[in-house]
């Protein structure tokens, strides 16, 4: 995720840190000299292409504009309850773990035992769950927080994430045949569990359900067309401002429908998708806190204006 300080307006004309111009340059570069060999020819050649007005174009503009808009809405709406989802874990991680600090029975070795283990284990899902969503090898980063005797299930697993919950199910019924904690309280605890397999569930929904085909095809064709049938249609009205009059075009329309498909999953390593893993770093260092670690890995601070 970027989150460089907003340039001034003169600046933000010509940056490209940040810019989606970088995806769509060769578009936007092929349609200006596309738009640059019309205009020669109609110069040389003025009835080379016949003015058509601007009245069909301004039709289908307004028509794309409307179903780039539908998309991108759509798509932000997707990468907004992402961060919801992400901020709710955070929650949920953070109040698992004062609940275990503050009422599991702690002057029996069993009940310091749980605290840790249920803290562990709720910082190897955050992991474990960034991972998934991301599609990349989680052992690294969860290992360690899960018991050894786990291990081998746990490579097992399909849905490493969903295992872990079961973990902290089973911890959370060994407390209650420990009597470690109140009936009143473990239902508590239970509750942030439950809401973090909610969490978990809406986060595959949006990472495994895209956007309909259909409707990303007939939005991607009619940019295309748009945009290449412009200058045969504008050209001898235009003339040598078409060049530059198409690559604005391009630019808008190009640069909406790549944005919204950088968006449609918000939990991948693009510049606008969400900063899963300094916030799976937050979780953990407020975790290990509550633990009374005094070793903690540092914050992940951002790096040429981005948080990965």
């Amino acid at each position: 995720m970027i989150v460089r300080h907003r340039p001034n307006a003169f600046k933000m004309l010509f940056t490209l840190h940040g810019s989606i111009i970088p995806k769509i340059f060769p578009q936007i570069l092929l349609i200006t000299l596309l738009s640059t060999l019309i205009s020669t020819v109609q110069h040389w050649y003025p009835r080379s292409f016949a003015s058509f007005g601007s009245a069909p174009f301004t039709l289908l503009g307004i028509a794309l504009s409307l179903f780039l808009g539908f998309r991108n809405n759509a798509s932000y709406q997707r990468w907004w309850e992402g961060r919801t989802l992400w901020g709710q874990l955070v929650v949920d991680t953070r109040s698992l773990a004062r609940q275990a600090i503050s009422f599991i029975d702690e002057t029996t070795d069993r009940g310091k035992i749980s605290q840790r283990r249920i803290i562990e284990l709720s910082i190897a899902f955050t992991h474990a769950l960034r991972h998934r969503l991301r599609d990349t090898e989680p052992w690294e980063d969860i290992d360690r927080w899960v018991a050894s005797e786990h291990h081998q299930a746990l490579h097992e697993a399909t849905n490493v994430p969903e295992y872990l919950l079961r973990l902290l199910g089973k911890e959370l019924g060994c407390i209650r045949q420990k009597r470690l904690v109140s009936e009143h309280m473990l239902q508590n605890m239970d509750e942030r569990v439950t809401s973090m397999t909610l969490v978990l569930s809406a986060c595959e929904r949006i990472h495994y359900t895209p956007l309909p085909f259909a409707y990303t095809l007939l939005v991607h064709r009619t940019t295309y067309l748009y945009c290449f049938m412009l200058p045969f249609g504008l050209a001898s009205s235009l003339g040598w401002a078409m060049p530059l009059i198409s690559a604005v075009i391009a630019y808008t329309f190009f640069g909406l429908d790549t944005l919204s498909e950088e968006l449609e999953d918000p939990f991948g390593l693009a510049a606008n998708q969400l900063p899963l893993t300094t916030l799976s770093r937050t979780i953990e260092i407020n975790l290990l806190e509550a633990l009374g670690e005094s070793e903690l890995p540092p914050a992940i601070t951002p790096k040429d204006g981005y948080l990965q």
